[in-house]
């Protein structure tokens, strides 16, 4: 910097999380605090290590941290775990047509663990009975851990068969012994909290791997870049054809105006995976119609506030598959 002014960056959250839960007294009352961000971290991997989306260097998680009592483990970690699992289904992962293995591990104190043997045991025990009550069935990774703790790691494999881990769950007894983080507790004694680190998606970036080669870039209607097109039959049509995307602005909705052939820009529209083509010529435009065409070449003369109303239901309940036309 001009100034002098020295900047670093960050590779992980912990600590600014841990910073502003001691920024003030915290009783046993207010636990559990929980704090999340959407934020970016930097690790200096390897150039021989990095791969695709799969591992880089610069990366944005959902990276969250709670600060409970021990009383509280099982139950934070049941929740936190069950919510993976929610979000996970809303994409399809824990379908059976998924095509790949979404796998639960349990990962032990590695070589470089910080703190004594007692809190990696007690922590180990308490993920491990926290998964059992649930009735997850996972398999432990022996010495997988992050430093200060053990975690449950969410692994998907890729196309090549490669498990990465995207979603982590850590239980924490160390870092808030070295940052000295405490509350009041019922006796109004000082107390340790304990701190569950957690990555529901993991890296955005990495999550999108598998997802990208699975939907093979036709990704489901809510999740598609651009979900509509507009394809007017000549040039005489595309005043009318942005009348429609304008009807349409709640979605992502591009118009086709460069002057190619109808079939030309149908086979455009396929080959950029959008999930319908509206394709509006005289006959529409008359009526006040549209004619639907979606990724199967299945194709219908529907009204455009039919549509519309169709569109935002398959959109809201995030449909893995495209419906108007089925």
């Amino acid at each position: 910097m001009e100034d002098g002014e020295e900047l670093g960056l960050k590779p992980m959250n912990c600590a600014n999380h841990a910073y502003i839960y001691q920024d003030q007294t915290r009783s046993y009352r207010d636990l559990p605090i929980r704090l999340s961000e959407f934020g970016t971290v930097y690790r200096n991997e390897q150039s021989g290590e990095l791969s695709g989306l799969m591992r880089v260097r610069g990366f944005t998680q959902d990276d969250g941290h709670a600060f409970i009592r021990e009383d509280q483990i099982e139950g934070e970690i049941q929740s936190t775990v069950e919510k993976i699992k929610q979000i996970y289904s809303v994409f399809g992962m824990y379908s059976s047509d998924f095509g790949y293995d979404v796998n639960l591990k349990l990962e032990t104190k590695p070589e470089n663990a910080q703190g004594p043997d007692r809190l990696w045991e007690k922590a180990e025990r308490r993920i491990e009975e926290s998964l059992n009550e649930l009735g997850e069935d996972f398999t432990v990774n022996d010495g997988e851990g992050s430093f200060y703790g053990p975690k449950i790691a969410i692994d998907v494999e890729d196309f090549r068969g490669r498990e990465w881990t995207i979603g982590t769950v850590q239980l924490d007894f160390v870092l808030p012994r070295n940052l000295g983080l405490s509350y009041v507790g019922r006796e109004n004694e000082e107390k340790r909290p304990v701190m569950v680190h957690r990555a529901l998606l993991g890296s955005f970036e990495r999550f999108m791997g598998p997802m990208i080669e699975h939907f093979k870039g036709n990704f489901p209607t809510w999740l598609a870049p651009e979900q509509v097109r507009v394809l007017p039959v000549s040039d005489d049509n595309l005043d009318y054809a942005r009348e429609v995307a304008d009807e349409l602005s709640e979605f992502r909705v591009e118009v086709e105006e460069r002057s190619h052939t109808v079939s030309k820009k149908i086979q455009t529209a396929h080959s950029d995976n959008v999930p319908y083509m509206l394709i509006v010529g005289g006959d529409e435009e008359e009526d006040g119609t549209v004619s639907v065409r979606d990724r199967d070449e299945n194709e219908q003369v529907m009204s455009l506030e039919s549509f519309r109303t169709q569109l935002k239901s398959e959109v809201n309940d995030k449909s893995v598959q495209t419906q108007i036309l089925k």
